[in-house]
């Protein structure tokens, strides 16, 4: 009788792991951990920039659509110019900077933003997904992250500065020239907002090629105009980073 309550004792009893076995492990999947975490918070932010670049080419260009069905077809409309309006005597009214009028009158009712606002030459539109587009004349900018924007002041009131040593990564290069018909301009004219390309010439690795350009060429070695055609390679790439892409997120 008593060999059997010994048994029966024994079988029941509750295994434990040890202190030096939870350690062992919570060690081991804090390694794991390390390992894994910076892989996964890069992965997030590529699939953020993917997919707030897709959204922006896709809801620019309806918005330019729909503008064309009032004001006519885009490479007949105004041209946007760089800098202001001139007062009576000839000099520049800092107060109405040209992009003013033509922001209203072509894009302001059919683009969907949360608010914009105009600083000296530029236009800044802000959008309800976090991300942001500066309008410069023909070159616009955009960024996925807008908390990544600079703003600085000049002597000349608000001006936007762009780091160009983050293009690529922090803003993307687009251009709207529909109206230009300059040979640079060849993949822009007659069409909407599109992945900038002046000057391309239709190659990856040629001398003016997406990667290779000494001026704008999408590569680590950061370019005199900054990383242009970066944006290209990503939509060429169905919108999607590239493998070998050359910079980090």
């Amino acid at each position: 009788m008593r060999i059997s309550e010994d048994r029966t004792y024994t079988a029941c009893k509750k295994t434990a792991f040890t202190l030096a076995e939870v350690l062992i492990t919570l060690g081991v999947i804090g390694v794991v951990a390390a390992m894994t975490l910076p892989t996964l918070i890069q992965n997030h932010k590529k699939h953020v920039v993917e997919t707030r670049l897709a959204k922006f080419y896709t809801t620019i260009n309806q918005a330019i659509q729909m503008s064309e069905t009032v004001n006519g077809d885009k490479k007949d409309w105004e041209v946007l110019g760089l800098g202001f309006e001139v007062d009576d005597n000839g000099n520049p009214d800092r107060t109405k900077p040209l992009a003013r009028p033509w922001f209203e009158k072509y894009l302001q009712p059919y683009l969907k933003y949360s608010r914009y606002e105009i600083y000296s030459i530029n236009t800044n539109v802000y959008f309800d997904d976090g991300s942001l587009l500066t309008i410069q004349g023909y070159s616009w900018s955009f960024y996925p992250d807008a908390t990544k924007f600079k703003k600085l002041t000049d002597e000349n009131g608000y001006q936007i500065a762009e780091d160009k040593s983050v293009s690529g990564r922090d803003y993307f290069s687009f251009l709207f020239a529909p109206n230009s018909s300059a040979i640079q301009c060849q993949h822009h004219y007659n069409k909407g907002v599109e992945p900038y390309l002046y000057e391309w010439d239709g190659t990856l690795d040629g001398a003016n090629g997406l990667k290779t350009s000494q001026h704008f060429g999408c590569k680590e070695e950061l370019p005199p105009n900054g990383r242009a055609y970066c944006t290209a390679l990503i939509m060429l790439n169905g919108w999607k980073i590239p493998k070998d892409y050359p910079l980090k997120f």
